[in-house]
């Protein structure tokens, strides 16, 4: 058995449209062995999946959306889990594809993709919902499974540093008071920014705006993050964010860590 996990979190904001720009050719060129997508936007039997397989991802773990082309999780492994469980236990957010949990021996792997606020006020009260229900959750599955690797787009940019112009987006969703806070809170209260930790004054961002060229100019936030309990600081190996992927408008996220 191998002595580290390497672990991607990556939204792709459509698996179908990622894989046309050849994402699972730069699966190929690197060597990992869980990856964790967020945005899959696609039922399983819609994916062409047999190259991926080829590659040594042959345990594939979906769960969509009930609404079709939205959200929506997965997780690609080369090694099989011990367990798999799919989202929270909450309909609400079950429905929507969430959640999704792989139990590699003492760890467990949470893969995430968090709502967004941007749309308006009504999902902005989905987002807070989601951010109360998740942390109440948490704190019980803790107690049942206490080593956790909680990764996937959280849709806030937790500092200043995490963001291309605070100032300017004092008001936007994604950088509001209330969601920085939840995050303060969060990583006070058991949980390590495994990025932070090992790179405390690199500005690096995870998602980049469509609009007027933002990735060129690195005009990005980050949103997208590798949370490990506390825990498990000491078994973090290596963490980076990958901005020469190129198959979405965020990049991925790695993660090593001893097993």
């Amino acid at each position: 058995m191998k002595n580290t996990l390497k672990i991607i979190s990556y939204n792709l904001n459509g698996i179908r449209a990622a894989i046309k720009k050849d994402w699972i050719g730069w699966v190929a060129d690197n060597d990992f062995d869980v990856i964790g997508i967020q945005e899959t936007k696609a039922q399983e039997e819609q994916v062409p999946l047999d190259a991926l397989k080829e590659l040594g991802f042959k345990y594939l773990y979906w769960h969509s959306a009930e609404k079709k082309g939205y959200s929506g999780v997965t997780i690609f492994s080369k090694i099989k889990p011990d367990k798999v469980v799919y989202g929270m236990g909450i309909d609400r957010f079950d429905l929507e594809g969430r959640v999704i949990r792989a139990d590699f021996g003492d760890l467990t792997l949470l893969n995430c993709y968090f709502p967004s606020g941007t749309s308006g006020d009504v999902r902005q009260e989905v987002k807070y919902d989601f951010l109360d229900s998740f942390n109440n959750w948490i704190a019980e599955l803790k107690k049942e499974r206490p080593k956790l690797i909680i990764q996937g787009d959280y849709n806030i940019a937790h500092s200043e540093m995490d963001i291309h112009n605070p100032k300017g987006n004092k008001k936007s969703s994604g950088f509001l008071p209330e969601e920085r806070e939840w995050m303060t809170q969060w990583f006070n209260n058991g949980f390590v920014d495994t990025y932070r930790f090992q790179h405390p004054d690199n500005q690096k961002y995870s998602w980049w705006s469509y609009r007027s060229g933002a990735r060129a100019k690195n005009k990005g936030w980050r949103i997208d993050y590798q949370s490990v309990s506390e825990n498990l600081r000491d078994r973090i190996v290596d963490t980076e964010i990958l901005n020469d992927a190129v198959h979405s408008d965020h990049c991925p996220c790695y993660l090593e860590i001893k097993r």
